[in-house]
């Protein structure tokens, strides 16, 4: 079977070894019977244009990016959704037949896809959310947060001025709140979303009281590595509902392989299981 009749697709970021996105897909290929491939390639960012210009006559149908090259992959689009506009980054790239590349940021319905499955109750209306962290990961949260109908987030950064520029990017709802003022934060929240590293392996954990939030408040970590972070030890020590951060990873994947393989999968137990397998 010739190249051209085998749809490739892939995930560039440098590093790459540690992504658990070729398993996902290579799951997804194998449960439907696809032919395809999707490849991990470590590209330095000198070289993420030529990558864009190459792959396509090599049979890539897309690719996903991850660190370093999201905002950089916005940048080299020719076409670049709404969502991916607001967040500023792209995780999604498609190559159309036109020759064109469309870039989307799939990171935000990854994120309020697993809230859903992992809390079938929780509605983005209850209550306010407090958001831990200000980067990229932030800006897709928020950005999901706030079209599901937040009223109010609560933004807490270590460095405040990145808070200030998510206010400044995503309106009046989002209110900064200083580091140490995260306790009080928490009265009256419906949600607590990690966005930080803090808790991923090799970091410091996230360690905050935790005594101040309604116990029918949801807790979610978007680190998955450990599955069960610190500070969703914590929460479900306290009798809180916690969601871990795996599922994110698993549904913002839906998209882009639905372009790319024509098919749209679904998230289940067995590709989490298969996911997190040695």
């Amino acid at each position: 079977m010739s190249a051209d009749l085998v749809p490739l697709a892939g995930v560039i970021g440098s590093p790459v070894a540690h992504s658990l996105s070729p398993k996902v897909h290579g799951y997804w290929l194998a449960e439907h019977g696809l032919a395809g491939h999707y490849i991990p390639m470590d590209v330095a960012s000198d070289n993420l244009k030529a990558a864009f210009a190459t792959l396509p006559r090599l049979g890539f149908k897309g690719v996903n990016v991850t660190l370093p090259h999201k905002e950089r992959a916005l940048s080299l689009a020719d076409r670049v959704s709404d969502r991916a506009a607001v967040i500023g980054a792209a995780n999604t790239i498609t190559f159309q037949p036109d020759g064109s590349i469309h870039a989307d940021n799939t990171d935000g319905v990854g994120f309020i896809e697993n809230l859903r499955a992992g809390a079938p109750h929780w509605s983005a209306a209850t209550g306010p959310a407090v958001v831990l962290g200000a980067g990229g990961a932030a800006r897709g949260v928020l950005a999901s947060l706030l079209d599901a109908g937040a009223p109010e987030i609560r933004l807490a950064n270590r460095t405040r001025v990145r808070g200030e520029a998510l206010r400044a990017d995503f309106g009046p709802k989002v209110t900064v709140i200083d580091w140490h003022r995260i306790p009080d934060a928490l009265d009256g929240a419906a949600l607590l979303v990690n966005t930080t590293s803090l808790g991923m392996s090799g970091h410091s954990p996230l360690s905050i009281a935790l005594d101040g939030l309604p116990k029918d408040a949801i807790v979610t970590d978007i680190v998955y590595n450990p599955l069960e972070t610190h500070l969703l030890q914590m929460a479900r020590d306290g009798g809180h509902v916690t969601v871990d951060g795996l599922g994110m990873l698993l549904h913002q994947a839906v998209p882009g392989f639905a372009r790319w393989f024509g098919t749209r999968p679904k998230v289940t137990d067995a590709l989490r299981a298969a996911v997190l397998a040695e």
